[in-house]
C-alpha cells in the first residue's frame, strides 16, 4: 500500500490510532479526538493483509480499530504490543477473526460493537424472510427482462406467512427481535432453539397473545424446542441467529435440510459457515419450492458454484447491519473502546449502549470481551 492510501485525522494527536477501513459518521473521529490521537485510516477497500497492517502499526501504534474480514491472531497482537498498544477493537458485535486467547496472552483488550445492531439485524432477517415468500428476487428479474406480458393467476406465486410457525435458531438478542416481528407483523407462532430457555421472549408473545385474542384474533404461541432437528421439521420458516463456533460449523447440512419442509424458508444473517453451502445449492436444485435468504457466505466473498444461478435463493452482500445508525454506532463503539483504554478507563457493565453515542462520552470503553481475563476494573 502506498501513503496515498492513507489519511491523517487530526494530525497533531499524541497517542497514533490506526484504522483499517474507512467508517461512517464523525462521532467516533471524536472519540478518538477527544483522548489526544492522531487517527491513522486506510481508504483502500481492498482486505489488508496481516503484513499489510503490521506495516501499518510501525514501531509505535497505540491502538487499532480492524475489520471481521481480517485475520486478528497471535502474529498481530504480538506486533500490536510491541508497538505499545493499549487495544484492538473489532468493527462488529462478533469476534470469530479474533483469536481472543491470543490477544489475552499479548495483554492486549479486545473491544467489539454490541447493542446497535439488534433490530437492524433482525429487520434484514424479516426483509429477506418476506422477498423469499413473495418471490420479489426473481420477480423483479423478470420484470426487468421485460418478460412480463400481464397477469396472470399463476404468475410467481409465494407462500403465505401469516399463522404458520417461525422458526428461530439462537434466541438471543437479534433472535428474539426478529420472533417478536415476525409474531407482531404477520402474527405467526414461534418456535426456538437456543441453549437456554428465553422466558422474555415467551412472556412478551405470551402478552401479545392475550392481546390480540381479547380483539379476536387466533391466539398465537412461543414455544422452546429440545433440538435443533425438532425446530426444522415444525416450523415454516427458519431464521438462523446463533454465533459461529466449532459447535456452530455447518450447523445446517445435508442431513438437516432433508428435515425441512419441502417448501420452507431458510435464513441466514448470523454466520456464513453456519450453513454448509453446498449442500444447500444441492438442496435447492433438488427442491425447487425450498427457498432461502442469505446475507453471509460461507468463503466470503466468494460463493459456493451454483449459489448464483438459483432463482429461488436470495443473495445480498452482507448488509444486515447497513443503516445509517447502526453504522454510525457501530464506529462509535469500537472508538470508544480504544479511546477508553486508552485513557485507562474502566469498562461500561450495562448492556445499554446508548450513552456513547449521543453527549459527552462517558469515562469507560462500552465492551472489552477478555476484560475478566485480563483484570480490567468495572465501570
Amino acid at each position: 500500500m502506498t501513503i496515498k492510501e492513507w489519511r491523517v485525522f487530526n494530525p497533531g494527536g499524541n497517542k497514533r490510532v490506526i484504522v483499517t477501513k474507512e467508517l461512517p459518521g464523525q462521532r467516533w473521529l471524536d472519540a478518538l479526538q477527544h483522548a489526544g490521537c492522531r487517527v491513522e485510516i486506510c481508504t483502500s477497500p481492498e482486505v489488508l493483509s496481516v503484513a499489510q497492517i503490521k506495516a501499518a502499526m510501525g514501531a509505535r501504534c497505540d491502538g487499532a480499530i480492524g475489520q471481521l474480514t481480517e485475520d486478528w491472531g497471535d502474529e498481530l497482537f504480538a506486533a500490536l504490543k510491541a508497538a505499545g498498544a493499549a487495544a484492538y477493537s473489532n468493527y462488529a458485535v462478533g469476534y470469530n477473526n479474533v483469536d481472543i486467547d491470543a490477544a489475552t496472552r499479548h495483554g492486549i483488550p479486545v473491544g467489539n460493537t454490541p447493542g446497535v445492531l439488534t433490530e437492524t439485524t433482525a429487520e434484514m432477517a424479516v426483509a429477506l424472510t418476506m422477498a423469499v415468500a413473495r418471490r420479489t428476487g426473481e420477480a423483479e428479474r423478470f420484470m426487468r427482462a421485460g418478460r412480463y406480458h400481464g397477469w396472470l393467476p399463476t404468475l410467481f406465486m409465494g407462500e403465505l406467512l401469516r399463522g404458520k410457525t417461525a422458526g428461530v435458531i439462537g434466541a438471543g438478542r437479534i433472535g428474539a427481535a426478529y420472533a417478536r416481528m415476525m409474531a407482531e407483523g404477520l402474527k405467526m407462532n414461534v418456535a426456538y432453539f437456543d441453549l437456554y430457555p428465553n422466558e422474555a421472549l415467551e412472556t412478551y408473545i405470551r402478552d401479545y397473545s392475550a392481546f390480540i385474542v381479547a380483539r379476536g384474533e387466533p391466539p398465537l404461541t412461543c414455544r422452546r424446542l429440545e433440538t435443533v432437528e425438532a425446530l426444522l421439521r415444525e416450523a415454516d420458516c427458519v431464521s438462523i441467529h446463533t454465533v459461529l463456533d466449532k459447535s456452530t460449523h455447518h450447523l445446517i447440512n445435508a442431513d438437516r435440510l432433508a428435515l425441512m419442509k419441502p417448501n420452507a424458508i431458510l435464513i441466514n444473517t448470523s454466520r456464513g459457515p453456519v450453513v454448509d453451502e453446498a449442500a444447500l445449492v444441492a438442496h435447492c436444485r433438488q427442491n425447487p419450492s425450498f427457498r432461502a435468504g442469505l446475507d453471509v457466505f460461507e468463503d466470503e466473498p466468494a460463493m459456493t458454484p451454483g449459489l448464483v444461478d438459483l432463482e429461488n435463493v436470495v443473495i445480498v452482500p452482507h448488509i444486515a447491519s447497513a443503516t445509517q445508525w447502526t453504522r454510525q454506532g457501530m464506529a462509535t463503539l469500537a472508538a470508544c473502546n480504544v479511546a477508553g483504554r486508552i485513557q485507562g478507563f474502566p469498562v461500561w457493565p450495562r448492556p445499554d449502549i446508548t450513552p456513547f453515542l449521543d453527549g459527552d462520552f462517558p469515562r469507560a470503553s462500552p465492551s472489552i470481551v477478555n476484560a475478566a481475563n485480563l483484570a480490567i476494573p468495572v465501570f
